[in-house]
């Protein structure tokens, strides 16, 4: 199983009509593993990563705060987090940590657009 993030933009041009026949202009789309996601608890950021729509997280700005946070954590006390690695090797801290700093980036880069997870 696995999370894929979605940032999308104004539907002036459309890249992607989703099966639910949603029309999308698709900014940034990431996909990871959710072996992590206990990594991402102690980061504080499983919400604004796995849930966003559950707390009202709905624009890319909404979640560069807890983002920017969380990442700042796990490069503090990097041993702190790698001990959460799956032990069946399916993500890693190693490999998370940049996926979230390329998730922040594009968060950054487009603020208004619009935030979704398909988990």
């Amino acid at each position: 199983m696995s999370l894929d993030v979605y940032l999308y933009g104004p539907l002036d041009t459309v890249d992607c009509v989703c099966d639910c026949g949603h029309k999308h202009k698709v900014l940034f789309q990431a996909n990871y593993t959710h072996n992590c996601n206990t990594m991402a608890v102690e980061a504080g950021i499983y919400d604004c990563v796995w849930r966003p729509d559950e707390h009202g997280l709905e624009i890319a700005a909404h979640i560069i705060g807890p983002l920017r946070e969380g990442i700042a954590l796990m490069k503090a006390d990097p041993e702190r987090f790698k001990k959460l690695d799956p032990p069946n090797k399916w993500g890693s801290y190693d490999t998370f940590l940049p996926w979230l700093e390329r998730y922040l980036a594009a968060c950054e880069e487009w603020p208004a657009a619009s935030v979704e997870v398909c988990r």
